[in-house]
């Protein structure tokens, strides 16, 4: 049985080919956002089919809300049908960045329209090729499919106001997956303020790998993210990141732990420091 969390390669191997299951490339990267599609073009896991970050899995006509705003769900439904998805297929995501750029978004994405048949390659690309696993450059053959009507489970996202009131309250905990340097506000390479969000606390998105670039044992995860709670309760977490797309990478990672319920301030530091009169901290 296909977890809803990760897969290996092996089992990967097992569903090439398969009815009812959809590899989708998310392969991104921030600097060159046209490679991941370039990539995905030179070459793919047999099958696979393309996921852009700024175009499928977020809006950006809506600056009001970071740097890879959500889309519509409307629109992401209609993306969905376009690459022949319906309820009843399992989605299998990867990339070449742990699950962080741009795997576990679309995971994410998923579980917010209800759809728990998903998961994310254990290693990505990487871990396949390692593995032996062949690469295809065909395009694949998409049996497209009407949209299925969903809309976003406001239970899993948190907004401006719901946050700002969770940690005035203390009722929440806000956890940054960004690297230390950045939580710290020592650099900003990509957005036009530095530091955090007051009252943050920070677990970077890489510290949930092993060495040899997978996730960490499930019972290692949750060891070291129970420390990170210190007696709250999972479904107090709120991530975030940058730009809502790397903060999927530690929920995943807890969900992976058993620890379910954290929920998704998806505009991130890029749509807080949006207004001017949000407070900002630097330092840990």
């Amino acid at each position: 049985m296909i977890g809803n969390t990760l897969i290996g390669t092996d089992e990967l191997a097992s569903m090439i080919g398969r009815d009812g299951v959809i590899i989708v490339d998310c392969r991104h990267e921030l600097v060159d956002p046209a490679a991941g599609r370039i990539a995905w073009q030179d070459g793919h896991v047999p099958g696979a089919v393309h996921a852009d970050l700024d175009h499928d899995l977020a809006d950006l006509d809506r600056p009001d809300a970071g740097r890879h705003p959500l889309p519509d769900a409307t629109a992401f439904t209609q993306w969905l049908g376009g690459i022949g998805w319906t309820p009843a297929h399992q989605v299998v995501a990867y990339d070449e960045a742990g699950g962080a750029l741009a795997a576990a978004r679309l995971w994410w994405m998923m579980r917010l329209i209800g759809h728990r048949k998903a998961c994310v390659l254990d290693g990505g690309l990487v871990a396949w090729t390692a593995a032996g696993g062949a690469l295809d450059s065909r395009v694949p053959n998409i049996n497209c499919r009407e949209p299925s009507e969903r809309a976003w489970s406001s239970d899993e996202l948190v907004n401006y106001e719901m946050l700002a009131r969770g940690l005035a309250e203390d009722s929440l905990l806000l956890v940054d997956a960004r690297a230390e340097p950045r939580f710290r506000g020592d650099i900003e390479p990509i957005d036009p303020v530095a530091g955090h969000v007051p009252g943050a606390c920070n677990r970077p998105f890489s510290a949930n790998l092993g060495s040899d670039g997978r996730f960490k044992d499930a019972s290692q995860l949750r060891e070291e993210w129970l420390a990170i709670l210190n007696g709250r309760d999972s479904d107090d977490v709120v991530h975030m990141c940058g730009s809502g797309v790397t903060a999927c990478h530690n929920l995943l990672a807890m969900e992976h732990a058993g620890l379910s319920g954290s929920r998704l301030f998806a505009p991130s530091w890029s749509g807080w420091i949006g207004d001017p009169d949000r407070p900002v901290a630097q330092g840990k």
